[in-house]
């Protein structure tokens, strides 16, 4: 997939995010990004990608970006415009900080520099998705985090989507290529990204009415008990593990209790 025919596909996901089935997957990621983000600490955070999921608003964090392609930006109205560069950072915009980047295998920040990473449906249509995750690993810090949303090809949407091929009716975005979750913990593990949990939703049938979805909501409790690993969206945090570094805590200062001096045998009456 070449960088055009990345373009193309985001575009069509955030069409497709405008869809019944999109809500319903916005809605359980952004109530699973609230839960992850909100025990996340540091100072430096960055979204990158779907401006439409606000994936950062439960992030305690004082520093937190959006960085998206020109094209996304300019389509949702959540950017800063067309003309945008890479390394214009900082940018106000109501009480968010704004990151355009024109191109995800090339991310605007300094080696070692943020502390969480998220990155929605970002390398199901990237062009190269291995050097989005090399970027990543670059700019994180150790024991920095990363969050990660997939759809599951192991699903109902996934199969159906996978008919939707062979009969020109897709169901989810096209021109996406959907990785399972064991091949993504692979790739991870190979960058010394060490996954810590892994979150499975949107159980209903591929329905394309609010309507029916909504009927079939039952079947997320349902889901999550008797087949978890089936769900339709996976959403998955990982660690930067460097070798030979571990975080401890801070080294507190143990006041130790004066004991008298031991007195000599000799001089004892």
């Amino acid at each position: 997939m070449d960088s055009a025919a990345s373009e193309k596909s985001i575009i069509a996901l955030d069409h497709w995010l405008q869809s019944p089935a999109g809500a319903y997957v916005a809605a359980f990621e952004q109530a699973c990004m609230d839960e992850l983000t909100a025990d996340i600490f540091g100072f430096n955070a960055v979204q990158i990608g779907v401006p439409q999921l606000d994936a950062l608003a439960a992030s305690r964090m004082p520093n937190k970006w959006q960085a998206a392609t020109r094209t996304g930006s300019a389509d949702t109205g959540t950017g800063t415009g067309t003309s945008s560069s890479a390394s214009e950072l900082g940018l106000a915009s109501g009480k968010r900080q704004i990151a355009v980047a024109l191109d995800f295998a090339e991310l605007p920040f300094a080696t070692a520099s943020l502390d969480l990473v998220v990155l929605p449906h970002v390398l199901e249509f990237a062009a190269e998705p291995h050097q989005v995750l090399r970027e990543v690993e670059r700019v994180l810090i150790p024991e920095g985090q990363l969050i990660i949303c997939g759809f599951n090809p192991a699903s109902l949407w996934g199969m159906r989507q996978g008919v939707g091929r062979f009969t020109s009716s897709d169901y989810l975005p096209e021109s996406g290529e959907f990785i399972s979750l064991p091949r993504l913990k692979d790739w991870l593990k190979l960058l010394n990204l060490g996954v810590t949990r892994s979150h499975f939703g949107c159980y209903a049938p591929p329905c394309r009415t609010a309507h029916w979805l909504s009927r079939f909501s039952m079947m997320e409790s349902a889901g999550r008990r008797w087949w978890p690993y089936l769900g339709a969206v996976y959403v998955v945090h990982a660690v930067k593990r460097v070798k030979g570094m571990h975080i401890i805590g801070p080294a507190w200062n143990k006041k130790t209790s004066k004991r008298p001096a031991a007195v000599p045998a000799a001089n004892r009456e």
